[in-house]
């Protein structure tokens, strides 16, 4: 059965790691038919906005979106693109599996781990202004809603990927209200769920216990800021963002993406390593229940790496972005 998807083609490095990505999916026969949709800084300069409406219109009739790399200006310019579609779709779920990949070296070659983070709220709603001269404030929006849902999703992740404990990361110790309504919130979603293990740990000593011993750790659950700061953590325990794929995950439909950047450096050089987005292509494959497909493509990935023959740059290697496309297609069954 053919599948509508979403494609966005994304800044930088963004269009090449995409084609790459494309083709194998192509080859493995994953019968999508791709619209693709132009959003951030080009979408800007030709059309004046950030996320055209037939953009957000095509990932709103498809429910499913493949996107590269966006550029966010810092401290000036736009705002974060990533951030302002998750808010127009209410993608409210952030995946970040954290797997480590054969023959890369890495402090945990074993591990095995999946990062779940609201994705809506906390510090990120950017509600942030003056008091006097001097002094800003930002303000942390914590809601039961948000809190409650997200932490449902977490138990029902584990429980359909036959994971066996979640653990919420938090700062109720000081935060009492915020982080504690959403530690509150994690652990009434947990009755619901007496097969799955749940525990919690203070933001800062989880962040140690991550890099000392992150065997023990399973699906992590956690706010918005906390949750972009330790998935970039674990990424650099398996090798760096460059093999992290992440996912954003709503009511509406769910964008599957690359969370490293553009890498405006190397744009249009063809020597990007495209693993990430391929890795959260296979997220996307399984979440349209296309797991064969899925399946068979990880394995050809894992083979790549396994032999290693075929490296990009980064992995110390000098293959091109597309001759690395080639030997994953070439390990398909």
């Amino acid at each position: 059965m053919r599948q509508k998807v979403t494609l966005i083609p994304g800044d930088g490095i963004g269009p090449e790691i995409i084609a790459a990505t494309v083709r194998v999916l192509e080859a493995a026969g994953a019968e999508i038919d791709w619209e693709t949709h132009i959003i951030g800084a080009q979408a800007l300069e030709k059309q004046g906005t950030t996320i055209p409406d037939e953009a957000l219109e095509s990932i709103k009739r498809n429910r499913i979106a493949l996107k590269g790399p966006l550029t966010t200006p810092v401290g000036k310019g736009f705002t974060s693109v990533n951030v302002a579609l998750r808010k127009a779709l209410d993608l409210y779920a952030n995946v970040r599996p954290v797997r480590a990949l054969p023959n890369v070296p890495c402090r945990y070659p074993e591990l095995d781990l999946v990062i779940i983070r609201e994705n809506t709220e906390d510090l990120y709603s950017g509600l942030e202004h003056v008091v006097v001269p001097g002094v800003v404030e930002s303000l942390k929006i914590i809601t039961e809603k948000a809190s409650l849902r997200i932490s449902k999703y977490a138990f029902e992740y584990a429980r359909k990927n036959k994971r066996r404990k979640v653990t919420a990361f938090h700062k109720a110790n000081i935060m009492k209200l915020s982080d504690g309504l959403f530690l509150e919130c994690f652990y009434r979603a947990a009755s619901e769920y007496p097969e799955i293990q749940a525990e919690d740990k203070i933001i800062d000593n989880a962040c140690m216990q991550l890099v000392m011993k992150p065997e023990q750790f399973d699906v992590i659950v956690m706010e918005n800021l906390y949750g972009d700061i330790v998935s970039d953590l674990c990424a650099g325990l398996i090798g760096g963002l460059g093999l992290a794929p992440g996912a954003n995950i709503g009511e509406q439909g769910a964008v599957f993406e690359a969370v490293h950047g553009s890498a405006p450096d190397i744009a249009g050089q063809g020597i990007a390593n495209p693993t990430a987005i391929l890795l959260s292509a296979i997220m996307m494959l399984r979440h349209i229940e296309k797991h064969d497909i899925a399946n068979n493509i990880e394995n050809a990935l894992i083979e790549v790496y396994k032999e290693g023959k075929v490296r990009t740059k980064d992995m110390g290697g000098n293959s091109k972005t597309a001759e690395f496309a080639n030997a994953v297609i070439e390990k398909l069954s």
